[in-house]
């Protein structure tokens, strides 16, 4: 019960889910990003991947797509969007399945999957669960697999620092809107973190990152 008191739905708002979809799609960029996201893991046949935060299922059955051989699960703490996602899947007939679970306890043995993807999860959690999110992340990788994030980021240019002045109102989005996810990432444990590439949105800057758990 504790974590349901914490969780917070996409877009803050359990009204909003309905228009998630839409609203990503058309003002985030959402098939741009999702896609580079994607395309940076390398994913190979016979790799497990876990989508954390999947939402709606959108990034999830694209991981899939690009690897019909892998094993994909999407996890997520809310039931409603879950159902949406379960819809989404059925429809295109993948085989995916999905995990009702939070980032910061997520439900998997150590050293589990090959890769690991979250995508706009980050910023919405309190610094605590952030940091147990990212521990468990390292945890249920194997040695040698990576992570792959997407993430509010550091402006790349004037129009995108304008915007981030705004979604900087959210206490838990300044580190990210300050550059520092690398770091916090390397000082977990993560090796070769790497920013891959940004994006404009009118959210702000998106930006794309990859890490390694040591072998």
């Amino acid at each position: 019960m504790e974590k349901n008191s914490r969780y917070i739905p996409a877009f803050h708002y359990p009204w909003l889910t309905s228009v998630y979809d839409p609203i990503l799609r058309y003002l985030g960029r959402e098939t741009n990003f999702k896609s580079r996201l994607v395309s940076q893991a390398g994913l190979e046949k016979g790799h497990q991947a876990l989508d954390i935060g999947c939402g709606t299922g959108t990034l999830t059955i694209m991981i899939q797509q690009a690897c019909p051989d892998c094993e994909v699960i999407g996890l997520d703490g809310d039931p409603a969007i879950l159902t949406v996602a379960r819809r989404k899947i059925e429809h295109t007939g993948q085989n995916i399945r999905l995990v009702y679970g939070t980032a910061d306890s997520l439900p998997f043995p150590d050293g589990t999957f090959d890769r690991v993807f979250i995508s706009l999860v980050l910023h919405h959690l309190s610094l605590e669960d952030r940091n147990h999110a990212i521990k468990e992340i390292l945890r249920i990788l194997k040695r040698g697999g990576e992570v792959h994030i997407a993430e509010l980021g550091k402006p790349h240019n004037v129009l995108m620092t304008a915007v981030s002045q705004v979604i900087g109102r959210l206490e838990s989005a300044w580190d990210f809107i300050k550059g520092k996810l690398p770091q916090v990432l390397t000082d977990a444990g993560f090796l070769g973190v790497t920013e891959t590439y940004r994006l404009a949105t009118v959210f702000g800057t998106f930006a794309l990152y990859r890490a390694l758990k040591p072998t």
